[in-house]
């Protein structure tokens, strides 16, 4: 994850993105976080990622329910650990349709401000 989050991000710098947009693709930004990490897939670490990467603290209890549900429809699969529960995705192709439905709903609204910002 380090690496994409390098080439997006410079020393430091974060997204400044507003809360109400990483809670409309929260699901799709958890998958995307479980994805690309290795390891502690577990609801604190993901926490902390959208912290680092976006400048947004949600809270446990938007984040948890996201994570059972996802789990209870089969995309993640739960491990559950001594002191802790880490998800990966399980399964892969419905992760990449719901990451990608997102990514082109958020790209098709930008290209419209866009253009809407150049007629103004």
């Amino acid at each position: 994850m380090s690496s994409i989050v390098g080439d997006l991000l410079d020393d430091g710098d974060e997204f400044d993105v507003a809360e109400e947009v990483v809670t409309q693709s929260l699901d799709e930004i958890l998958l995307a976080l479980i994805a690309l990490r290795d390891d502690e897939t577990h609801g604190t670490g993901l926490m902390e990622d959208m912290a680092r990467i976006f400048d947004v603290q949600p809270s446990p209890g938007t984040v948890y329910p996201r994570l059972h549900d996802l789990e209870a429809d089969g995309t993640l699969r739960r491990h559950d650990l001594v002191q802790t529960k880490q998800y990966s995705i399980d399964d892969d192709a419905v992760a990449d349709r719901l990451i990608e439905r997102a990514m082109y709903q958020h790209i098709a609204v930008g290209l419209f401000l866009g253009a809407a910002r150049d007629a103004v």
